[in-house]
């Protein structure tokens, strides 16, 4: 009897473990905002380099959840910004080179237009110009990413609360001879295309557009200064105003990582990857205080065939060694290539960023972790 008794009890104590399980899943909270970070153009290599080059701990380091994608577009094993981005930002696969569009050439309804209805606050921030394909993916629609003029008309009448990058010319020396910055005023926008801002300057605006060159931001290297990180702590402080009940969206992209693979040149891309990283740690302080915002990171492809090797030394005799004790910077193609590219995820419904999965993955994970409605 005290043998049927115990089993009686072990069964009991287990079934109610499981509804508690069920329980605690059920009311698990989900992430009020979302920050996607994409270092375009960074793999694994990429990454890696913030370890050894960085002089303060990487804030890749800071994450506990860390996934792969596959980055194939729908029809070329290996894809570009403008398909990887329209992944990201339509849950869909398709061709390289369309922005916002199907393999059948139709619109995809993006994150941005999906989002504002429900009065999400988006934001969009790039060291590329703003018309530049990953940040066009979130709010435009055309056949081919070179159509930049034609992305602009789209960023006028677009959604986004808040814009942080190049490319006043395709609003200013156009072709059709319009003045869209004008445009973008009377679509709400407070416009700057000198420096940005603090906070307490920009808060009583409902919209706020900086457009700080002509076509793309400097390289770091070049005198471009902490533009991203504070770009990014700025965009989180305008959008967490207005954001009390929906909450808000932004994508930050480190344009340049992806230009420094294609020249082959490591310093560049290092010096890329170190200032992407700065934005990701204001993007991890804002979410570790905030307790209900997703940060993902991640990339839309590698470029480069970027490779963290030994350095070649000559001897005295003229034979050359591998020098283990120094790091070179090596590429194996002006390209891009097919690798598998990490995701990093914090906060709530991070850990569904675990596992091997398709790039189109992020968009459907950043609705089952929020209470967004898609309603593609």
């Amino acid at each position: 009897m005290i043998y049927r008794n115990s089993i009686f009890i072990a069964l009991l104590v287990t079934l109610i473990s499981c509804k508690s399980a069920v329980i605690k899943e059920e009311v698990r909270p989900k992430a009020k905002n979302v920050i996607l970070l994409i270092a375009d153009g960074t793999g694994l290599s990429q990454v890696s380099s913030a370890f050894y080059f960085k002089k303060t701990k990487p804030n890749y380091a800071r994450f506990k959840s860390i996934g792969l994608i596959k980055t194939s577009s729908a029809t070329e094993d290996v894809t570009d910004s403008a398909a990887g981005a329209t992944a990201f930002s339509t849950g869909e696969k398709t061709y390289n080179g369309a922005v916002g569009v199907a393999v059948d050439s139709s619109h995809l309804k993006t994150l941005v237009e999906i989002l504002a209805p429900q009065h999400v606050k988006t934001g969009l921030i790039a060291t590329s110009s703003i018309q530049h394909a990953t940040p066009a993916s979130f709010y435009a629609h055309v056949l081919h990413r070179s159509q930049y003029e034609d992305i602009a008309l789209d960023l006028v009448t677009s959604d986004v609360d808040f814009l942080a990058g190049g490319g006043r010319q395709f609003l200013t020396k156009r072709k059709d001879g319009k003045n869209l910055l004008a445009e973008l005023k009377v679509n709400g926008f407070e416009v700057d295309t000198t420096a940005l801002g603090s906070f307490a300057e920009i808060k009583k605006h409902s919209k706020m557009a900086y457009l700080l060159a002509e076509e793309h931001m400097n390289a770091v290297a070049k005198g471009r200064g902490d533009f991203l990180p504070k770009a990014t702590e700025l965009g989180i402080e305008f959008l967490n105003k207005d954001a009390a009940k929906s909450g808000f969206f932004m994508m930050i992209e480190g344009s340049q990582v992806d230009w420094g693979g294609h020249s082959n040149d490591a310093d560049y891309l290092i010096s890329e990857l170190i200032d992407f990283d700065d934005a990701v740690g204001k993007a991890l302080d804002f979410a570790e205080k905030d307790g209900n915002t997703l940060v993902i990171v991640t990339a839309d492809h590698e470029t480069g065939g970027f490779t963290l090797a030994s350095t070649p030394k000559e001897k005295e005799d003229g034979t050359t060694y591998d020098d283990y004790k120094e790091i070179t910077g090596t590429f194996s193609t002006k390209g891009h290539s097919a690798t598998l590219i990490p995701v990093f995820a914090f906060g709530p419904g991070s850990e569904a960023f675990n596992g091997i999965y398709e790039n189109t993955g992020i968009f459907h994970k950043i609705f089952e972790l929020t209470n967004w409605k898609n309603t593609k």
